[in-house]
């Protein structure tokens, strides 16, 4: 028999490397994948895996003479608002580009590439000439006054777009973000698509900067995503199509613009400052651009953004009570998702130039974003890891929310019952029901905690019981880096 001490060495390794694997990566990516699949709307694929979902809204775009099939849902209603759509299919693609050789070797890299192209096809069909960008399919009023599945809904499918005479710089310029960084994540495996993709990136550029506006003012109805402004877009239009093409035309757009954003306090489907200003960063470590005038500018306000997620700046990301990052009491973890990507993509680049990150609390390693980005302030708290011992990742766990805040999820699968859901029944029968969902909307990310990291798990509460695929976009690439 082992002496106690060597019993005791044992136990205590055993401990430790229980907890080392306690964060399965590597099944928290494939499902965060796996969730654009509950979002699509269209016709669905022979090859769909998410087997409650059923054909939706097959007739969209037949208002307008336009064929605007397929494409995403948002969240948990049934509407397409193509602003954070555009978003959501940049960070897709973003993944792909800086952790395509992770997600291939976690076999993951055709389903990303999948989700991506589910995107961008319907992105295809919503532009149909230079000028014209459709960007919303649904009237968010009228689909928010019914609870139904999208195979049966019957609330208005009005198509809504931008044009010379009614602009949208921010729609245009972030869908041309879109096209621009799936064109590089298609470039090897299809390169025709790839091109296909990059003239359509040109197109709406040029769209968006000719004919300036912001698109809430051409189609009020987007006000649920309403921007706040579109000089971001446009210039993290100009990064991304410079990455795309080398074309000093967009280098010239960004080295002369009067305003490089300065230091934000977040990323996300309206604020994109600090994405241009990171993309630049990379930029520049490797060699591509100078460090120096306007460049430099992009690339300090990038590095001290981070630097603030990390805690290790002049005006740090604030915390819950338990030290997780938190922004905001509405759909919190969408903050968390999209800093922790950029995080994560700068550690490799920095760690490709051999070089730290500058903050003012001292330097910084790559190795040490990482861990930062794994630790229980950031994913590790995600999946689990949290004073709750909830993951906020639906599906992923033991112990996940049971009643997220989504239409096709809480009512019964059209494929158990195919009796029609109407507007109010679905309130009745299904929305007010207080037992779990009867489809679990797998690897979705829910809107999370309180700042005390409470949770409460009702279908009413959407401010934290809703996931987006603006939430899950950027946590592919994070958890794809990790697996």
């Amino acid at each position: 028999m082992a002496p106690k001490s060597l019993l005791g060495l044992g136990l205590s390794l055993l401990l430790l490397l229980q907890g080392a694997v306690s964060v399965d990566y590597r099944s928290a990516l494939t499902k965060s994948i796996l969730y654009f699949e509950a979002q699509r709307s269209g016709k669905l694929p022979s090859n769909q895996r998410v087997k409650w979902r059923g054909d939706s809204a097959l007739k969209d775009g037949s208002d307008a003479g336009v064929d605007l099939v397929g494409g995403y849902y948002d969240a948990g209603d049934n509407v397409k608002f193509g602003f954070p759509q555009a978003f959501t299919v940049t960070m897709l693609s973003w993944s792909v580009i800086d952790f395509g050789s992770q997600l291939s070797a976690k076999k993951e890299l055709d389903n990303a590439l999948a989700a991506i192209k589910w995107g961008t096809d319907y992105f295809i069909k919503a532009h149909p000439q230079a000028n014209v960008l459709y960007g919303q399919v649904g009237d968010g009023d009228a689909d928010h006054a019914c609870w139904e599945r999208p195979e049966d809904m019957t609330t208005p499918r009005t198509s809504y777009k931008i044009d010379e005479q009614n602009p949208g710089s921010d729609l245009a310029g972030e869908t041309a973000v879109a096209f621009a960084a799936a064109s590089i994540a298609f470039s090897k495996s299809d390169p025709d698509y790839s091109s296909q993709l990059l003239d359509h990136a040109k197109q709406l550029f040029d769209f968006a900067n000719s004919h300036q506006g912001m698109y809430q003012n051409s189609i009020p109805q987007a006000h649920f995503y309403s921007s706040s402004g579109f000089q971001d877009e446009l210039l993290w239009a100009a990064a991304w199509l410079y990455r795309a093409t080398n074309d000093k035309t967009y280098s010239d757009y960004l080295s002369s613009s009067g305003n490089t954003g300065g230091t934000r306090t977040m990323f996300s489907w309206d604020d994109k400052y600090t994405g241009a200003q990171v993309l630049v960063a990379k930029l520049i470590l490797e060699g591509k651009v100078p460090n120096d005038g306007n460049w430099g500018n992009y690339k300090n306000q990038g590095e001290q953004f981070i630097c603030n997620v990390i805690q290790k700046g002049s005006n740090n990301v604030k915390k819950t009570n338990a030290g997780a990052l938190w922004w905001d009491p509405f759909n919190d973890l969408q903050y968390t998702t999209s800093a922790l990507f950029l995080t994560a993509s700068y550690s490799d680049s920095l760690s490709a130039a051999k070089d730290s990150l500058n903050c003012p609390a001292g330097s910084i390693s790559p190795d040490d974003l990482i861990s930062f980005a794994r630790s229980q302030a950031c994913v590790d708290y995600i999946l689990g890891e949290n004073p709750k011992g909830i993951s906020y990742m639906v599906g992923y766990g033991s112990s996940f929310p049971q009643q997220v805040h989504h239409r096709g999820a809480s009512i019964v699968s059209i494929h158990e019952n195919g009796a029609p859901v109407t507007c109010q029944e679905g309130f009745d029968k299904w929305y007010n029901r207080q037992a779990p969902n009867p489809n679990v909307l797998e690897g979705a990310i829910v809107g999370g905690p309180d700042q005390g990291d409470n949770y409460g798990d009702s279908r009413s509460n959407f401010q934290q019981a809703e996931a987006a695929t603006a939430n899950s976009g950027p946590i592919v690439g994070v958890l794809a880096r990790l697996a």
